[in-house]
């Protein structure tokens, strides 16, 4: 008898429960269809949104520390001035106007490997200009085609991003295309040079 009102007693106080449950979360729905409270929403999420987007994947799920190449410090491989960056995009442009972005860089990335290297001159300008008895290291610069050049937006990204150290050059210090070349030119590069790569027209030596 007594555990019959027990029984009772229980399932009284879980449909009570249930049905508060219930109110409650009809409430916040209410709450949540109102303007009022979908802006309050909003505002909380973009402060998130901006306090996280820096943070983003820094840790990934191996608990390895992950950074995002966009917020990291990035160091200029070469601090260019004004004057040396547009003689770079110059001889870039004229070496290399019609190869991708890719091609581009490698051709820039040459003339900061030279830059690097003891045999070579130690500015963009003096590499770019460069002659060695009597003749230009560039053939634009011989030919006049390095003044007449327009520079064009792919050529400054790339330079750019060659400027803050994208390399993919392998440490090349000499490019050349074999089709335009002079025979007995290519002969000496195949000679005494190492060969590493060919890329779009150019092919890249050590």
């Amino acid at each position: 008898m007594y555990k019959k009102y027990a029984m009772l007693l229980l399932l009284c106080n879980l449909v009570f429960v249930t049905g508060l449950c219930c109110i409650r979360v009809a409430q916040r729905s209410r709450y949540a269809s109102t303007p009022a409270f979908r802006m309050m929403i909003m505002d909380e999420m973009a402060g998130v949104e901006e306090t996280s987007c820096q943070e983003r994947m820094k840790t990934s799920s191996s608990g390895r520390r992950v950074i995002h190449y966009q917020v990291m410090e990035r160091k200029a491989r070469y601090d260019a001035t004004d004057e040396e960056r547009e003689i770079l995009c110059r001889i870039v442009e004229a070496e290399a106007g019609g190869e991708d972005l890719n091609g581009k860089m490698l051709v820039a990335g040459v003339v900061l490997n030279r830059v690097e290297n003891d045999k070579f001159p130690d500015t963009i300008k003096e590499v770019v200009f460069q002659t060695d008895h009597g003749i230009c290291q560039f053939s634009p610069v011989r030919d006049g085609r390095y003044r007449k050049v327009k520079i064009t937006e792919e050529t400054v990204e790339a330079v750019d991003r060659a400027l803050m150290g994208e390399d993919d050059s392998g440490g090349a210090l000499y490019f050349v295309s074999r089709k335009s070349a002079n025979p007995e030119k290519m002969k000496w590069f195949d000679r005494h040079r190492n060969r590493l790569f060919k890329y779009g027209g150019h092919e890249f030596f050590s």
